[in-house]
């Protein structure tokens, strides 16, 4: 479900008992990771392309190529938005963007998004 890390950020950041970096550090940990499991997969994902059963048609996979190579790596700044986040992630894998520069480009993404919900969340209490 979309959202669903930053409500339990902004829930973990209302008990003062919890360190506020350590919450950050591990909701950003984990989402980067997630986000790297989507890379490896787009990176092996094309080697089954000419497979029945693929389930993305070859120019679907070319628009999104397209796109890619429009914007670049720094399309992963986007990497942080719901819905659109995650196919951004496998389609860096797909397009063999090196793994140091997505992890770099991604963790910003994920880290300012939490960054922005920290903030609203103690404004808010």
């Amino acid at each position: 479900m979309p959202m669903q890390s930053e409500a339990v950020l902004a829930y973990l950041l209302t008990d003062p008992k919890i360190s506020i970096g350590m919450v950050l550090t591990v909701a950003t940990f984990g989402n980067v990771l997630g986000s790297t499991v989507n890379w490896v997969c787009g990176r092996f994902f094309r080697g089954f392309q000419n497979r029945r059963w693929f389930p993305i048609s070859a120019d679907v996979l070319a628009r999104a190529e397209g796109h890619y190579h429009r914007y670049g790596r720094w399309s992963l700044l986007a990497s942080w938005m719901p819905v659109i986040g995650d196919p951004l992630t496998v389609v860096a894998g797909v397009m063999r963007e090196p793994l140091a520069g997505f992890v770099v480009i991604v963790t910003i993404a994920k880290l300012s998004r939490y960054l922005v919900v920290a903030g609203l969340t103690l404004a808010w209490f």
